[in-house]
């Protein structure tokens, strides 16, 4: 076996840092931790000047990036300008999502998937958010799309699930019942309750036949009040659902996500997503969703996107931005920030092959500097070109 070890930065494993450690890697997988007097001869040596060395970060929510949204078209190709987009920013395992559109993009999402898993560009699986949502907590999307789960949708989404691997739906309670909730965890189908204005109670029944996870909490949902806990009173106190989170200076405000994080109880953990547009990684001052114009306002954190009418329309940010603001905004430790883009993201979409440097993982890598900076990223043990 031909080994590859790097050395000179701290290595997070995905739960912790190893300190005067060097990673070791083989055949596009991870061999080992040693120590720096323990590695394999005649190895290639990388040497890394400080940092840290961690998992790639992992994103189950990217609707664009490079100048392409999946939306536009829905095919191999967008998704791998999509993953390549985002990889400068250490993410080496992103979700395309489409967001709520015609039955023939929602087809399309699903076949461009089944290809582009194959491919090892860093596209891990297919996020559909979408169709089945609630008009009342609509956000950017189309409400005249919208529509209830039928039972064909279910074994179109099993079906799915089978071929791609990893297929999360994003789902209101309003718009499936209990019943086809089961139906799709049983069958492998990763269900997330989102843009829904449904009751706690409503929101816990799903979570108790199988849902798994909640849509960028606090945004387009039913928000916390004291005799009405709403979705995201039972998100954060039901201990089976993962939630993502944007953490972007404009979605939520830190004070609420300071305290969702010190709230959140169970399995089930708040985790980094982006909801990236097409403008990361360009310079493009707007984009096209649906025939509306989103356009990109300088300052804060980050550029704000935003509909004609002021609508937030997913965000600007990166997920190496986004640790960053774990860290200096929500005065996280970097290793929690950092589980919040490798392991617990792997955890919440069941990639048992990433989001940890444990023998036999794959070797998707990431780079940062002191300055939570990315400066290289690995596939499979591949550097980006």
């Amino acid at each position: 076996m031909d080994y590859k070890v790097f050395t000179g930065a701290r290595v997070f494993d995905g739960d912790r840092f190893h300190e005067d450690s060097a990673l070791v890697i083989g055949n596009g997988r991870i061999h080992a931790i040693t120590g720096i007097n323990d590695v394999p001869d005649n190895a290639e040596t990388i040497q890394l000047k400080g940092g840290v060395l961690s998992p790639g970060f992992i994103d189950a929510q990217v609707n664009g990036g490079g100048g392409r949204m999946l939306n536009d078209e829905p095919s191999p190709a967008s998704m791998y300008m999509i993953a390549e987009g985002h990889r400068p920013y250490g993410t080496t395992s992103v979700l395309p999502t489409l967001i709520t559109d015609v039955a023939a993009a929602t087809t399309a999402a699903i076949e461009a998937a089944i290809e582009a898993v194959k491919a090892n560009r860093g596209v891990a699986g297919l996020h559909l958010e979408g169709p089945h949502l609630a008009p009342a907590r609509k956000g950017a999307h189309l409400a005249e799309l919208m529509r209830p789960v039928e039972d064909s949708d279910v074994k179109t989404f099993i079906r799915a699930r089978e071929a791609i691997g990893t297929l999360l739906v994003t789902m209101a309670a309003e718009q499936v019942t209990e019943r086809q909730v089961q139906a799709l965890a049983e069958g492998g189908v990763i269900v997330s309750i989102g843009h829904s204005d449904c009751t706690a109670e409503a929101a816990d029944a799903r979570f108790d036949a199988g849902a798994r996870g909640v849509t960028h909490l606090f945004n387009a949902m039913s928000q916390m009040g004291h005799r009405a806990p709403g979705l995201v009173g039972a998100a954060i106190d039901h201990p089976a659902p993962w939630c993502g989170i944007i953490a972007d200076g404009h979605h939520v405000e830190p004070t609420a996500l300071r305290v969702a994080l010190r709230a959140k109880r169970g399995e089930g953990r708040l985790f980094f997503v982006t909801d990236a547009m097409s403008l990361v990684g360009t310079d493009l001052p707007s984009f096209t969703l649906n025939g509306r114009t989103v356009y990109r306002t300088k300052g804060g954190y980050c550029s704000k996107l935003t509909l004609d009418d002021g609508t937030l329309a997913g965000s600007d940010v990166d997920m190496a931005s986004t640790i960053r603001y774990g860290v200096n905004i929500l005065e996280l430790p970097l290793a929690e920030a950092l589980r919040m883009a490798t392991s617990y993201p792997a955890r919440f979409l069941r990639l048992a092959d990433r989001g940890h440097l444990a023998p036999g993982m794959r070797a998707d890598l990431v780079h940062i500097n002191d300055g939570i900076e990315v400066t290289e990223t690995w596939i499979s043990g591949q550097a980006s070109a």
